[in-house]
């Protein structure tokens, strides 16, 4: 029975507990934390979670409950996840951190070092991954059959009320990190480096279009440099109404994307598309998706259910911190491209001013200054359209 700790009750922290209760024979919650530990009593009560004892502090709860633990999933705003990942990690825990995994690249390289020294597991939550088409479009991608990628389009469309930004936390670079690249377009940056790897270089533009009381972006549009003169292009965004979210992949022979479409053109003899397209190729792609049996579970309790496995089996999880560190590598890379107005090559070095939060936050413009903050929101949140 793997026991588990939830530190940080906010409003992701519920698609984590109902993961875990969804598998009651392979672990159980033993510990909640949060810095209002009211919010875990009404957790504890809401998920009858007879066994967890709740802390207001992850540091209180590591000593209360030293060697009691064996997973620590971390749910916090960013800014903190590196500061009590490594503390969990130093006490010999294994951890599981929301995204971003961190604040800067300087942090993610703190937190794989003290993985490595105490032989636990990090892994970082990118449940886009676990989803069918998702999982299909990879398939695709990998098999060749749509020939060399030439191009990608990434549309990570987003919408969000200007109160969005008044929750305590959101709308700093300080506390939140970042704005929607960071915080939202996360997500399919690290579909797209799965599926392409990283790029070469980056070329990108920042901009707060609609939300006065944030200092970060709420748009940034991204182009990015692969080798033999693929390109792929970034849109991050909460201001785009109908949150019209997709991946798109050119290739040679075939476009393929998800949500599913499928097209494979042929040439005339003056290069020009023929009415007709290669009916054979769209066939055989819409055949190789459908070949893939449906995973068993999706999105997050697909992840979580894919890291109990690794505990059980001693084996890496399929998410590890190094695509976590790939991913915000990108992030900053982008971050560094819109505020310098210069084309970014990567790897990013740890010379770098923006390796670290001290220099991120010297350099990214401050589009407006916050000027709310509330402690806490009700409702529920939404995720977008489905990919």
């Amino acid at each position: 029975m793997i026991r588990v700790a939830l530190i940080g009750t906010g409003s992701i922290f519920r698609f984590h507990v109902e993961a875990y209760c969804a598998f009651p024979q392979r672990c159980t919650i033993v510990a909640l934390a949060d810095i209002i530990p009211e919010k875990c009593r009404e957790t504890k009560k809401q998920y009858h979670l007879t066994e967890a004892e709740v802390f207001d502090s992850h540091i209180a709860m590591l000593e209360a409950l030293k060697g009691k633990i064996d997973l620590v999933d971390i749910c916090t705003p960013p800014f903190c996840h590196a500061r009590i990942a490594i503390d969990c990690l130093n006490a010999g825990c294994n951890v599981v951190v929301e995204k971003p995994m961190a604040a800067s690249l300087a942090e993610c390289d703190a937190m794989l070092d003290a993985q490595k020294q105490n032989g636990t597991m990090l892994a970082c939550i990118a449940q886009n991954r676990f989803r069918d088409e998702v999982m299909a479009l990879k398939k695709i991608v990998d098999s060749g059959l749509i020939g060399r990628v030439l191009h990608a389009q990434v549309d990570s469309l987003w919408w969000r009320g200007l109160s969005y930004y008044d929750l305590w936390w959101r709308g700093t670079w300080k506390s939140e990190g970042g704005g929607c690249t960071l915080n939202h377009a996360v997500h399919h940056i690290d579909l797209l480096i799965w599926m392409l790897g990283m790029p070469e270089k980056v070329t990108a533009v920042l901009a707060n279009a609609a939300h006065h009381n944030a200092e970060v972006e709420d748009i940034s549009i991204a182009i990015l440099q692969y080798p033999q003169g693929a390109l792929a292009h970034i849109t991050s965004s909460v201001i785009h109404h109908g949150e019209e979210q997709q991946l798109i992949f050119q290739g040679e022979k075939a476009r393929v994307s998800v949500p599913w479409k499928v097209c494979a053109n042929r040439a005339a003899p003056n290069g020009f598309p023929q009415e007709a397209h290669d009916s054979d190729l769209e066939q055989k792609l819409t055949d190789c998706k459908q070949s893939l049996p449906p995973l068993q579970y999706t999105a997050h309790k697909g992840e979580l259910d894919n890291i109990l496995k690794a505990l059980e089996q001693q084996k890496p999880p399929f998410i590890t911190g190094i695509d976590g560190r790939n991913t915000l590598e990108l992030i900053t890379a982008i971050y560094k491209s819109g505020a310098t107005g210069t084309t970014v090559k990567l790897p990013l070095t740890k010379d770098d001013p923006f390796y670290t939060v001290e220099g991120i936050m010297a350099g990214v413009p401050h589009f407006y200054e916050k000027s709310a903050s509330v402690a806490d929101f009700t409702g529920a949140i939404t995720t977008g359209r489905q990919l």
